[in-house]
């Protein structure tokens, strides 16, 4: 996802053709004849249809899912993979993730998830290194500081750092940041400032403050 317009590939994809597959059935002859036939060509289309928004949505928030990824893990790669799993288990419940308030907050809430499932699996910390990181940082961001807070971040624990990346990057209240990491308000405000305390300590020589 280089510079990033997503697409679906890998996983994603598979599971779109896993799931719209037509079955080969005749319309008029075989087993349950033409009205089986009918339903299946209505099912077809259904299946098109829901395919086609699922396409829409992931090219407009798949580049948004990746950079909130690049900033829980700090690993290009790994923030690709993150993002293109939690694309595949979004289409999988699409039908019904489609109708939810804000699927686009859903995606997020499936992306995190992604992201504490497989620092459960794995525990160790790895730092991003210069080549994981994106080729151009925007016009007014400091490619020092850039590195040095990816390097901060790696080093939180796994739900903290979850919780910065949605109070502050994400933007998000104390009480959805508590949702989608299943955790009481309390938690979030208790680890987002023990967070925010030792991000202010690493990065205290490249700034005056971090505002949260």
């Amino acid at each position: 996802m280089h510079g990033l317009r997503p697409h679906l590939t890998g996983t994603a994809r598979a599971a779109c053709n896993a799931t719209t597959r037509p079955a080969r059935l005749s319309l008029c002859t075989g087993v349950g004849g033409p009205e089986r036939g009918a339903r299946v060509v209505v099912g077809r289309r259904r299946a098109a249809e829901e395919r086609r928004e699922f396409e829409e949505f992931a090219h407009s928030r798949g580049a948004a899912l990746f950079r909130t990824a690049l900033l829980l893990c700090g690993d290009w790669h790994l923030a690709e993979d993150l993002t293109q799993t939690a694309l595949a288990r979004i289409y999988a419940s699409w039908g019904r993730v489609k109708h939810a308030d804000s699927p686009a907050a859903y995606a997020r809430t499936v992306l995190v998830r992604c992201y504490l499932s497989h620092r459960r699996l794995r525990r160790s910390s790895e730092l991003p290194g210069l080549d994981l990181l994106p080729e151009q940082a925007a016009p007014d961001q400091d490619p020092a500081l850039r590195v040095a807070l990816l390097a901060a971040l790696a080093e939180l624990p796994p739900r903290d750092r979850a919780v910065l990346v949605l109070r502050y990057w994400e933007d998000r209240s104390v009480e959805e940041t508590a949702a989608e990491l299943r955790l009481t308000p309390g938690t979030v405000r208790v680890r987002a400032l023990r967070a925010l305390t030792r991000l202010r300590r690493q990065l205290a020589p490249h700034l005056d403050t971090l505002v949260p």
